[in-house]
Order: structure tokens, then C-alpha cells, then sequence
């Protein structure tokens, strides 16, 4: 039986090498059987949070909100892929995020990283793991950090070059992890309620 996983994607600029990873991860989750849906911060197009979803009354929130609110509720787990932007986060994933909370707990999450030059997002895959820590995700111990991204992956986010041979081995190993954490919180989800 396959897994509901979201990939969620938040950069806004132009020309966005970051959708190559993006896509690199929902491929290769699908080729293993799992139901991958793509959650793009710049298409959804939030504002800038000013109400989180559920301080709107219920069925009141904006449709992109509830139906958001939805997906992430049917997950089973994440992977969050992002940039790093002057040694931090990026802005339109981590507002995207912030819209919510309860509906994100008990599940797992998985970080990508990336960037243009060879730290490969680190210091941003650093920063999102306490975040969704806090925000009561299971943040599991493997990452995945691509960079230069552009010498790693083809627009078309297949492989290429040393970086992508590189990818290639030590994406299975990122998602086993994942999916061994998907599977430990689901069977604990049917056995047990949350606590609150």
C-alpha cells in the first residue's frame, strides 16, 4: 500500500534551480509505488501570514487555505526541499508552513537542501529542522544536500555529472528512512489518539 506524501517547494524567484530537486524527489518516490503530490508556495500564493488557519472560524478560512489545510491533513509524510538564502530559510516555504500546526503533528518529515554553490543549503536544512521539530514533526536523521545544484541536476531534475552519480546512491538510504518513519507513525496513529 503506498504512502500520501507531500513535497513541498518555496521559492519564488524567476528562474528557480531548486524545482530541479523538487522533481528529482517526487519521481524517484513514485518509481518506489508512493502517492506523491507537489505543494508549490509560489502557485498556492499565500499572503504573508496575518491569520494562522485556525483562527478562522471553521469553514470561513480562504479556499487556498482549507483546501492546503486538507492535503496536509491526509498526509502521511514530508519532504521539505529549500534553498538557503544568506545562511537561512526561505521566506515563501517557511510562511507557507507557518499557516498551520496541529495539522502538521505525528507525521514525519524529511529535509532536501540545495544551493548554487557547495554547501549545498546545510546551514538551511539546519535551521528547518528545529523548526518542523517544533512544529510536531518527526524530523528524520537523514538529509539530502545538493550543491552546486546546477552541475547535479539537468533542468529536467534527472542526475548528472559526479554530484548526480552521488545523489543517486544516497537517495534510497533518504527514503527508507522516510518511509520506515511514515510507516512507525501511522501504526502508532491507529493504535493510539493523540494525546490532545
Amino acid at each position: 500500500m503506498s504512502n500520501r506524501i507531500l513535497v513541498l517547494y518555496g521559492s519564488y524567484r524567476s528562474d528557480r534551480m531548486g524545482i530541479r530537486l523538487a522533481n528529482f524527489v517526487i519521481n524517484r518516490l513514485r518509481s518506489r509505488g508512493e502517492d506523491v503530490e507537489f505543494i508549490d508556495a509560489k502557485a498556492i500564493g499565500l499572503p504573508m501570514l496575518d491569520r494562522m488557519y485556525k483562527e478562522h472560524p471553521k469553514g470561513a478560512a480562504p479556499e487556498a487555505l482549507e483546501k492546503l489545510a486538507e492535503q496536509i491533513r491526509g498526509a502521511d509524510g514530508f519532504v521539505f526541499v529549500t534553498g538557503e538564502y544568506n545562511w537561512g530559510i526561505q521566506p515563501g516555504l517557511k510562511n507557507l508552513t507557518d499557516h498551520f500546526l496541529e495539522e502538521w503533528f505525528w507525521r514525519p518529515a524529511a529535509i532536501v537542501s540545495y544551493s548554487a554553490g557547495r554547501f549545498s543549503g546545510a546551514r538551511a536544512a539546519t535551521a528547518w529542522h528545529g523548526t518542523l521539530s517544533e512544529m510536531g514533526m518527526v524530523v528524520v536523521s537523514s538529509t539530502i544536500g545538493v550543491g552546486p545544484i546546477a552541475q547535479t541536476l539537468s533542468a529536467e531534475g534527472e542526475p548528472i555529472g559526479e554530484g548526480g552519480k552521488a545523489l543517486e546512491r544516497s537517495f534510497p538510504r533518504f527514503a527508507d528512512d522516510l518511509l520506515w518513519w511514515i510507516e512507525a507513525a501511522k501504526a502508532q496513529r491507529a493504535r493510539k489518539a493523540p494525546p490532545y
